[in-house]
């Protein structure tokens, strides 16, 4: 097929943008102290943070998928009153800056919050500045990333299939896990590791609602934030680390996620 020819009026401003998003990247490469990037990535509290950050981001993925799945089934079918009102509310964290989601954290399960009040005067449970606060806080701002996901790919896959199954006397819970998830799993693919990603490199939220004790609550992001404070170099490394892992996200996708939304 025939390369379309780009007219100058959008290739300009297109470049520009290619630039602006590309500079920043090249100067944290080129910024980078190779010599000590061994030393720096390996150090006790940086593998730390590192290891902190994938406990909890894939712990907070469970808990969306777990949740979050059947939220996106509800959604794409309208089974439910109010669903446009619904979708509304699902995407909220995603318009939130993080901070915000994480003062409503806390006073939804603070210590005196609306549900940690009661949790903790009765159950002496809390979740605030702890590692299960990272959880939690992840959890809600990575969660609207795999709702609308899956929603997209449940929305492309005609009921048909379903139906289909149903007349053959399968079972809700059938349908759902032996016709429903293996044909909308690219969408199940690129909304877990996208919603992965985001719990990853997740910050306001985090350090408002838990905090940022070294081998508590201090993720890889957190402890990027304390090394810009007193050494720089370290600071660029860390963050290096999580570009990496975020150019890794990308190859592993490999275009799914907009193959999915597109359909």
């Amino acid at each position: 097929m025939r390369r379309q020819r780009a007219p100058l009026f959008l290739l300009i401003p297109g470049l520009v943008a290619l630039i602006f998003l590309l500079v920043p990247l090249i100067a944290l490469i080129a910024q980078t102290p190779w010599e000590s990037f061994p030393k720096i990535i390996s150090s006790p509290e940086a593998l730390e943070a590192l290891r902190l950050s994938f406990i909890t981001s894939l712990a907070a993925t469970g808990l969306a998928a777990v949740f979050g799945i059947p939220m996106a089934w509800l959604l794409a079918r309208e089974v439910l009153p109010f669903t446009g009102l619904l979708r509304a509310l699902v995407i909220v964290p995603l318009l939130l800056p993080p901070v915000v989601s994480g003062v409503a954290l806390l006073e939804a399960l603070g210590r005196r919050g609306l549900v940690g009040g009661f949790l903790y005067d009765n159950f002496d449970i809390t979740f605030p500045f702890t590692t299960a606060g990272v959880v939690i806080a992840t959890t809600f701002v990575a969660m609207p990333f795999l709702i609308i996901t899956m929603e997209g790919g449940f929305r492309s896959l005609h009921q048909r299939y379903e139906d289909a199954a149903a007349t053959l006397g399968a079972s809700h819970k059938r349908i759902f896990f032996r016709v429903t998830m293996p044909m909308v799993a690219p969408a199940a693919i690129a909304g877990l590791v996208l919603c992965w990603a985001r719990a990853l490199g997740e910050f306001g939220a985090t350090i408002t609602f838990a905090g940022n004790f070294p081998g508590v609550t201090q993720t890889m992001p957190l402890a990027v934030y304390t090394a810009l404070e007193s050494d720089r170099s370290v600071a660029i490394a860390l963050s290096l680390v999580l570009l990496v892992v975020s150019v890794g996200v990308l190859i592993a996708l490999r275009g799914r996620y907009l193959q999915t939304r597109a359909s």
